[in-house]
């Protein structure tokens, strides 16, 4: 099979800087979005630091011989294990600069990751906070990522809480993020790989304003061209208001 992605970040209607920030790293076949947070631009710089951070992890453990800063799960296979690792290393980096300087405090990133191996035709999802992963396969959309956020938190412990007292709660509030302690929890998933399967990674700018199902449809309306692809939704997000940066990757595997 073949893997080609592209992305495309769009500062919104309603902001006047973009705090997202997107990698294709096609040597390894690594796809990255990441959803800044803070003030004074360091939202900007917190997105900008965990992709390079990733990339650079991924680029020092191509030897056998490198050093890991995490010790191994051995649950986990090594691409598994090189992908969180690289997370934890990202939100350690975040964190210290933060701690180091005034003007950093508080910053703090999303990220979602997606690491396909073609041999094996498997995909690992590694996430944290709120931007998300979907499968787009024979015209259905699965979402591949759950949000940290309050509003899930709360559905988790009281699944059937009334929608009176679920509206009430804030929409924006994320419960996890890079940046925010000197560690984090990484949430790992592995999902099967097929010819014509499309994968999107997008912050909230786009999954906040335009449903699954018309997320789905323009993905597949676009078939194979991805430049397409993503300007659809980039125009779908802003002509639902534009409120947000929108970020999107899309992973096309391909005969």
């Amino acid at each position: 099979m073949r893997i080609s992605a592209a992305g495309l970040t769009d500062v919104g209607l309603q902001r006047d800087h973009n705090e997202d920030t997107f990698r294709c790293l096609d040597e390894y076949h690594l796809y990255i979005v990441a959803d800044g947070m803070g003030g004074h631009n360091s939202g900007e710089v917190a997105s900008a630091m965990a992709a390079e951070s990733v990339k650079a992890f991924f680029e020092a453990t191509e030897k056998e011989d490198a050093t890991w800063p995490f010790p191994i799960d051995p649950n986990l296979s090594l691409l598994e294990n090189r992908l969180s690792a690289a997370i934890k290393m990202a939100n350690k980096s975040i964190y210290d600069r933060s701690m180091q300087d005034a003007s950093m405090q508080g910053m703090g990133t999303t990220i979602v990751g997606l690491l396909v191996s073609p041999e094996r035709r498997i995909a690992h999802v590694a996430h944290v906070g709120d931007s998300r992963v979907y499968r787009i396969r024979e015209g259905r959309i699965d979402l591949l990522t759950r949000d940290h956020s309050l509003v899930n938190d709360y559905l988790m412990m009281m699944p059937d809480m009334p929608k009176e007292a679920m509206d009430i709660l804030p929409r924006n509030v994320i419960t996890r993020a890079l940046g925010m302690q000197d560690s984090v929890v990484v949430d790992l998933g592995t999902e099967d790989v097929r010819e014509g399967d499309r994968f999107l990674l997008c912050s909230d700018g786009l999954s906040g304003q335009v449903s699954d199902e018309r997320i789905g449809e323009l993905v597949t309306n676009a078939g194979a061209n991805l430049d397409r692809c993503l300007q659809d939704l980039v125009h779908a997000s802003n002509d639902a208001g534009g409120d947000d940066n929108v970020t999107v990757v899309v992973v096309a595997v391909d005969p």
